[in-house]
């Protein structure tokens, strides 16, 4: 571990599932809702890159859920973004993604990074004792494996009680039983292509989580839970205002931005929100930013928004304008959905972009300037993650921003599709990559 610190007065314990889909959004949703019944104030937080799992756990708990992904901001980011949770609360709670160990930039780095006790989520439907196997197993490969991790609990998900929780509990040796989650109905969380629906969308029924969370030890997971190892916090970078005005689209198509993001950009100038879907005007703006979402859902609205042609002129104009995946699908020539159907799309960059019924890029990317552009100087690596279920077939004579340093970008070399003063990438980026501090200094 590094000399940085985070600050010793947050105690914090991350939730690791064994796999993807274990129901660890759920576990973490029940533990903090166990945490408010016992008098305390849960802060969540999101290992790794997902925009989805935190809008439940801000919807269950009524505060922002930070993003604590090494790659996106490096260790320092991810200490600071874990930092600024202290505010907010007396006890974090990490939900993990996908398996504990999976990945480059896994779980374990996180917890790691953090010096934070792990409890695994084991999906409990079919086993009793083979629970308890598992959860040792995990702890035993962190050994063997040379991981500095600490896996010291299990946490039983989709379990009943009586017998099939004595099971799990009596089996259990050299860990900490923390509780269970039923497999009640209402703990379920519908999910379509690209993760969970938005918490927002389908929320938690308040009654089945608060049923989950009576069977939840809450004494224990505080027992558990510790303050990062080191006592001096770092320090939050200064957030100078720069008055530069930001357009934000901030509807279903457009709304996968980070919190840390949004309260960057309003920080240093001004959010002015506004959506493309209801053909809301495009504000007065020294810049516009077009996150991903789910253009594909409101593929026919957008192709009749005057929006996009408003952007068009806009950007022809010279306005600079940002767009990130779905932004970039809709700032394309069209969008062709599932069905076949082609729409017109804003027509500010040669490219064309197509639906698929697989994901055609999911991992940590990482793209390098050819030349200064909004985001980057030339020379400069900016670093983000990529997820679509999109392909995109650009002109000949496209220009690009970028190369490609990890990851699959647009043509697998190249991304940063660029025209007049737009910049459309498949990469979503996170303010701890400095992506956004240099497009309000570029602009301003």
């Amino acid at each position: 571990m590094t000399t940085d610190a985070v600050p010793s007065d947050l105690p914090g314990v991350v939730l690791a599932g064994t796999a993807s889909g274990v129901g660890k959004t759920v576990a973490t949703l029940a533990v903090c809702r166990a945490l408010e019944r016992a008098g305390e104030t849960p802060v969540a937080a999101k290992a790794g890159p997902d925009f989805i799992d935190p809008s439940h756990h801000a919807a269950a708990v009524g505060r922002p859920s930070r993003t604590l992904d090494p790659w996106l901001g490096g260790e320092l980011g991810l200490r600071r973004a874990y930092a600024r949770g202290a505010g907010d609360g007396d006890v974090c709670v990490v939900e993990g993604m996908m398996g504990l160990y999976d990945g480059d930039v896994s779980t374990a780095a996180v917890a790691d990074a953090l010096d934070l006790p792990v409890v695994l989520v084991v999906d409990a439907t079919a086993g009793m004792e083979s629970v308890a196997a598992t959860a040792l197993g995990f702890q035993q490969y962190a050994e063997r494996a040379g991981h500095d991790v600490d896996v010291v609990g299990l946490l039983a998900a989709r379990a009943h009680g009586g017998r099939h929780e004595r099971g799990i509990r009596d089996a259990v040796q050299g860990l900490r039983y923390v509780g269970r989650t039923p497999p009640l109905d209402g703990l379920e969380i519908p999910d379509r292509h690209l993760g969970l629906h938005f918490g927002d969308e389908s929320p938690v029924a308040d009654d089945a989580l608060d049923s989950a969370a009576r069977h939840i030890e809450t004494e224990t997971l505080l027992d558990i839970a510790r303050r990062p190892g080191l006592d001096t916090a770092p320090s939050l970078r200064a957030a100078d205002e720069t008055g530069v005005r930001v357009a934000v689209a901030a509807d279903d198509a457009f709304r996968f931005v980070y919190p840390s993001t949004r309260d960057r950009l309003a920080a240093r100038g001004a959010v002015e929100p506004f959506s493309p879907v209801a053909g809301d005007p495009v504000p007065d703006c020294d810049v516009v930013y077009l996150p991903g979402g789910y253009p594909e859902r409101h593929a026919e609205a957008l192709a009749a928004s005057a929006t996009l042609g408003e952007l068009a002129t806009l950007a022809a104009e010279g306005l600079p304008v940002l767009g990130e995946c779905g932004g970039l699908m809709a700032l394309g020539e069209s969008l062709t959905t599932r069905d076949g159907t082609e729409h017109g799309m804003a027509g500010v960059l040669p490219v064309e972009t197509r639906m698929t019924d697989s994901p055609v890029a999911l991992d940590h990317v990482g793209v390098r300037a050819r030349e200064d552009c909004l985001i980057a100087p030339a020379g400069e690596t900016r670093r983000g993650h990529e997820f679509h279920y999109s392909s995109a077939t650009a002109a000949t004579d496209a220009r690009y921003a970028f190369e490609m340093v990890r990851g699959a970008g647009v043509d697998g070399a190249n991304d940063g599709l660029r025209e007049y003063r737009t910049l459309g990438t498949y990469a979503h980026f996170h303010v701890g990559s400095g992506a956004f501090d240099y497009l309000l200094e570029t602009v301003s």
